[in-house]
């Protein structure tokens, strides 16, 4: 099957305080070539590293503020786990159009040590603090690369779920949706009930918005609260521990063959796919 995007909300005006909770997380710049560390536990090597928003992310924080401009939000509030520099993040999510955000301060490193349940759990804690009718992740970030957050979150909540999404329709009522799933063997269409958990695949959206500079300088004024994720008492233990990170094998020359006898021969000796 093809693969369709579009986004739709009926005009039906907006419904009063319906807000919407965004995840955004710091990640290392996608145009970055990683690099492993070389001493300390094992990992990528973050110093003097470019980081930014992840485009998962990108993507959810762009869906969640057309859903505003469409009348149907009336708040979108970014909330992001880490260090203070992802604080940087959220200003980011405030000048694409975001109207506040949550900084859930923890020293974990948040590509290794903070994982998907201890994520799920601290934004499970947001979530019964703001009230919120949807929660917008991104399908997954694109360090560790785990796609689990979101169908944590979900299950935490005891609230529907909807993952891969390429496209998001919210009913006349705006009591529910519709949302078109990527799967292997094309678009699945789901149905399911306010609030919910949507997670967001590349197509949702053709291309996220740029925060601009001015708009980088009237996100410093718009308001972000700080918590100390240890206040809130959750057990943010690692479930996994990386054992080792290695660079992949570096890729061996070419070789030109003769003629055709002397290929089938290494394909059959030394590649051995025949």
């Amino acid at each position: 099957s093809s693969i369709r995007a579009s986004f739709f909300c009926p005009t039906t005006g907006s419904i009063p305080g319906m807000r919407v909770l965004v995840g955004v997380k710091r990640v290392v710049d996608y145009a970055v070539k990683v690099r492993v560390a070389k001493t300390g536990p094992p990992g990528v090597d973050l110093a003097n590293t470019k980081m930014s928003m992840n485009p998962f992310c990108e993507i959810a924080v762009e869906q969640a503020i057309r859903m505003k401009e469409a009348g149907h939000v009336s708040e979108v509030v970014a909330v992001s786990a880490g260090p203070d520099k992802s604080q940087e993040t959220l200003r980011q999510a405030l000048a694409m159009g975001a109207d506040r955000a949550v900084h859930l301060k923890t020293d974990l490193r948040t590509d290794q040590d903070l994982q998907p349940l201890g994520v799920a759990k601290l934004l499970k804690a947001i979530v019964e603090k703001e009230s919120p009718q949807m929660v917008l992740l991104g399908k997954q970030s694109i360090d560790d690369d785990l796609n689990q957050t979101g169908q944590i979150l979900a299950g935490l909540l005891g609230w529907p779920q909807a993952t891969f999404a390429s496209a998001v329709r919210l009913n006349d009522g705006l009591t529910g949706m519709e949302v078109d799933r990527e799967v292997d063997a094309g678009i699945q269409t789901v149905s399911l009930p306010l609030p919910a958990v949507i997670t967001t695949d590349l197509r949702l959206v053709d291309q996220p918005r740029y925060a601009t500079l001015p708009n980088l300088m009237k996100a410093k004024k718009k308001p972000m609260e700080k918590i100390d994720a240890a206040s809130l008492g959750l057990d943010l233990a690692a479930r996994l521990q990386t054992i080792a990170v290695e660079d992949p094998p570096k890729r061996q020359a070419g070789s030109v063959v003769a003629d055709v006898d002397e290929l089938i021969s290494k394909l059959k000796s030394e590649a051995k796919v025949l």
